[in-house]
C-alpha cells in the first residue's frame, strides 16, 4: 500500500475509541502468522529424528518451539499497548542493557559455550542467547539518537561518529563471543539507518568502505573464520571435513528440485545435515517443498521487508521520526539476516551462523523478531490515528527537514 493510499484512509474520528485502538495491519500479521507456522512445521520435520535420539521424544523440538511462538505472541501483544514515546525515552536504558547483556555473557562461568562460541546466558531449562534482545535494544538507541541529534549528525563529523563508535563498542562485544554473523547485521543495519538520517554521501561512503576493510581483515585474521570463507568458495574439496555442512545443503537443494519430495520426505535431515532445525532450516524445505517452497518463503520476507520501509516512510511523513528510523532498522535487520541465511543455505555466502527469523528454531530470536514486529504494527497503529489527528496544514511534530542540494 503507497503513503498516499494510506493517507487516503478514512477518518477514524467517527469512532474515538479508534483513535486510542487504531486497526492493525492484517495483511502483515497474516505473513507473518504464515511464517511463524511454517516455521513450527518445519521445525518438526527437520527435528525429528535428532529428537528422538538425543531424547526419546521425537516431538521434543517441536512442543518448545510452540512454547516458544506462544511467548513471543503473549510478549508482542504486550508490546502493542506501549506507547512508543516510551521506548523514545528509555534510549539510554535501552544502550546500557544491550551493552550490559553482552558483558554478562563473557563473565566465566555465567555464559554458556555451546560449539565454541560463548553467546547464551543460562536460565533454567532455557539458554539466552544475547546477541538476539542487543540488536534490538541496539536499534532503539540508535533511532532516538537520529531524532535527538539529528542536525549534528547530517552537518558534522562527530554527529555520526559518535553513535559508531557506540556500535563499534558493541561489535568488539559480538567478536569476542564470537558471533561474526550478528556483527555483521548490526553493523549494516546501524550504517543503512545513518545513512537514511542523513549523514552526507561522501561521509557515508567513507564509512561503508572503511567497515568492508574492517570486516575483511577481521575474516582472515581468525583461522576459523579463514577456513569457513575458503570452505565456502570450493566445498567440494573436502566434503567429508569442513565442507560437510555445505555440500549437504546443496544435495538437499539439489533433491528438492522445483515442488520438493514431500513435507517430512527429507533424507538430508537424517543426520546428515548439521544443524538441519536451526541454521540450515532453509535447506530441509527446499527438499522437501522444493523451489516453490523457497520462492513463497522469500517472497513472504520481501513482503514483511516491504512493509516495514513502506511503515516508516509515513512515520516520517506525518512527523514521527523516531518510529520511522525503528522501522527502517527492523525491516533492515530482519531482510539482511534473513538474505545471509538463505545465502549461507544457497552456497552464497559463507556459513554466518545466523538463524531465519520466525522460522528456525530458537526462543530468543523468534520472541526477539515477535517483539519488533509488534513495534512495528505498533508504527503502523499510531501512523494512522496520527494522520487523522493532525489538521489541515499543520506541521508535524519532529518532521525530519528535508536534504538540501549542495552546489558542486
Amino acid at each position: 500500500m503507497s503513503i498516499r493510499a494510506q493517507l487516503a484512509q478514512p477518518a477514524a474520528s467517527a469512532r474515538p475509541w479508534a483513535l486510542r485502538f487504531p486497526p492493525l495491519d492484517y495483511r502483515l500479521l497474516g505473513v507473518i502468522l504464515a511464517l511463524l507456522g511454517l516455521g513450527l512445521v518445519m521445525v518438526t520435520s527437520a527435528s525429528m529424528t535428532i529428537a528422538d535420539k538425543q531424547t526419546g521424544n521425537p516431538f521434543y523440538f517441536a512442543i518448545r518451539q510452540a512454547i516458544y511462538i506462544l511467548v513471543g505472541l503473549a510478549v508482542g501483544a504486550a508490546v502493542l499497548r506501549v506507547r512508543l514515546v516510551q521506548w523514545e525515552r528509555a534510549g539510554m536504558l535501552w544502550l546500557a542493557l544491550a551493552i550490559g547483556l553482552l558483558l554478562v555473557v563473557l563473565v566465566p562461568g555465567l555464559g554458556r559455550t555451546v560449539n565454541g562460541s560463548t553467546r547464551w546466558i543460562g536460565m533454567g531449562p532455557v539458554n539466552v542467547q544475547v546477541s538476539e534482545p542487543a540488536k534490538l535494544l541496539l536499534l532503539l538507541y540508535l533511532a532516538g539518537y537520529l531524532v535527538r541529534r539529528g542536525q549534528e549528525v547530517r552537518e558534522q563529523a562527530r554527529g555520526f561518529l559518535k553513535p559508531l563508535a557506540l556500535v563499534g563498542l558493541v561489535c568488539i562485544l559480538l567478536l569476542a563471543e564470537p558471533d561474526f554473523g550478528a556483527a555483521v547485521v548490526l553493523l549494516a543495519t546501524a550504517l543503512t539507518m545513518m545513512f537514511l538520517g542523513g549523514v552526507r554521501w561522501w561521509q557515508f561512503l567513507l564509512l561503508v568502505g572503511g567497515a568492508l576493510v574492517l570486516l575483511a581483515v577481521l575474516a582472515v585474521s581468525s583461522p576459523y573464520r579463514l577456513q569457513r570463507l575458503t570452505t565456502f568458495l570450493n566445498p567440494w574439496a573436502d566434503p567429508f571435513n569442513s565442507g560437510f555442512q555445505l555440500t549437504q545443503s546443496l544435495i538437499a537443494f539439489g533433491r528438492g528440485a522445483w515442488f520438493g519430495v514431500g513435507l517430512g520426505g527429507s533424507v538430508q535431515k537424517l543426520f546428515y545435515l548439521p544443524e538441519a532445525h536451526t541454521d540450515f532450516l532453509v535447506a530441509v524445505l527446499a527438499e522437501e517443498l522444493g523451489l516453490a517452497g523457497v520462492l513463497t518463503v522469500v517472497g513472504l520476507y520481501a513482503y514483511v521487508v516491504w512493509r516495514a520501509f513502506a511503515i516508516g516512510a509515513v512515520a516520517e511523513h506525518v512527523g514521527d521520526a523516531f518510529s520511522g528510523f525503528l522501522a527502517y532498522g527492523i525491516g533492515t535487520w530482519l531482510g539482511l539476516q534473513s538474505a545471509i541465511n538463505i545465502g549461507v543455505n544457497m552456497g552464497l555466502l559463507p556459513t554466518k551462523g545466523l538463524t531465519l527469523p520466525l522460522l528456525s528454531y530458537g526462543g530468543s530470536s523468534l520472541i526477539t523478531t515477535c517483539v519488533a514486529v509488534a513495534l512495528l504494527l505498533r508504527i503502523d497503529s499510531e501512523n494512522r490515528a496520527s494522520v487523522h489527528r493532525l489538521p489541515a496544514g499543520a506541521p508535524a511534530r519532529g518532521q525530519r527537514p528535508a536534504r538540501r542540494r549542495r552546489r558542486t
